[in-house]
């Protein structure tokens, strides 16, 4: 018997002795083989990457941020350091008082994660796109901060409500009990603005915070992988992996240090109500005023531990979820030089 369709013609005069090989590899038909993820299909994907590795990364430092945050908020309590600060908060509430705000934080920077990681791709190529491979090899540093820059924009927009209900939380213990009480309680009390009299702050702290985050850990990566000799495609999952641990922390105790002065401004202004007339900006420069220089980096210490190890956790898991997915199609301009 003849096989008459193209996609098996090639099994017509199979021998018997071929049949072990033909056995032990199949033919598959091309809708077998299935493709590579593209389109909006890719960019979910590269979303739900970026969201795991930012709610996981971020919950599980609640803790540190939560102390990080009592420091920036009450710095003539908590000025012995980070592990003194940790014992402070346990002797006076318990140690259940270090989980304050996981709901929220794990639910605001779910989203964020979504919008940044994916975003930074999505606007990578675009600008790859326009300006042509050439030109964005030439200028990568440029499009990394440009692409991760408008990502972290529009990523705020939907971290601000749950950040500002996160810290309400850790700075009044009582407010309410947990995610949905304190997101109700600001909702009824002070509305849409109640929400959003951070995202100056969260703005000022986030979009140069992220544009250092992929900057230097697309630099950090870039090197790593030259130092060990080989291509990318060389390499192993599990060396992948540590070097997007590696530059990770690198990229995170720069990024911690670029944003500490707006992130304590931010605590500080979420934690009080604005005066009858007094605009958002007016708000900060009293602030940062009354703090000085050595205030807007208290808690230093504390977020570079925070940070650097978040960060680490991000590019790792993002990097692993990507691979796992199929998620491989996204524009890389190291390897392109």
């Amino acid at each position: 018997m003849a096989f008459q369709s193209p996609l098996f013609s090639q099994l017509n005069g199979i021998t018997a002795k071929d049949a072990k090989v033909a056995r032990a590899f199949p033919i598959h038909a091309p809708a077998e083989a299935g493709e590579a993820p593209k389109g909006v299909d890719l960019f979910a994907r590269f979303a739900f990457a970026g969201a795991v590795g930012c709610a996981i990364t971020h919950g599980a430092l609640t803790p540190v941020d939560v102390v990080k945050t009592r420091m920036q908020l009450e710095p003539e309590v908590y000025n012995r350091g980070m592990i003194t600060a940790f014992r402070q908060v346990v002797s006076k509430e318990g140690s259940g008082a270090l989980l304050t705000g996981l709901g929220p934080t794990a639910a605001g920077y779910f989203l964020q994660g979504a919008l940044k990681f994916g975003g930074y791709e999505f606007w990578k190529k675009t600008i790859i796109e326009q300006l042509g491979m050439e030109t964005a090899v030439a200028n990568r540093g440029a499009v990394y901060l440009a692409a991760s820059g408008i990502a972290e924009f529009f990523a705020d927009i939907a971290l601000c409500p749950l950040e500002a209900t996160r810290i309400r939380l850790v700075s009044e213990p009582g407010f309410a009990n947990g995610l949905f009480g304190g997101f109700g309680r600001i909702a009824k009390e002070e509305g849409l603005k109640g929400f959003y009299s951070g995202f100056g702050p969260i703005l000022f702290k986030q979009v140069p915070y992220t544009m250092a985050k992929f900057y230097f850990f697309e630099i950090a990566f870039e090197a790593l992988v030259k130092a060990t000799g080989k291509q990318k495609e060389q390499l192993s999952s599990g060396a992948i992996t540590g070097l997007n641990l590696t530059g990770g922390v690198i990229s995170g105790c720069c990024a911690a240090f670029v944003s500490q002065p707006a992130d304590t401004l931010l605590s500080k202004i979420n934690k009080t109500k604005a005066l009858p007339g007094e605009t958002t900006t007016g708000r900060l420069v009293k602030i940062a005023q009354q703090l000085g220089l050595r205030g807007l980096f208290a808690g230093m210490g504390a977020r570079f531990v925070m940070i650097g190890t978040l960060t680490a956790g991000q590019f790792a898991i993002y990097g692993d979820i990507k691979r796992v997915l199929g998620a491989t199609g996204g524009y890389e301009l190291a390897k392109a030089k």
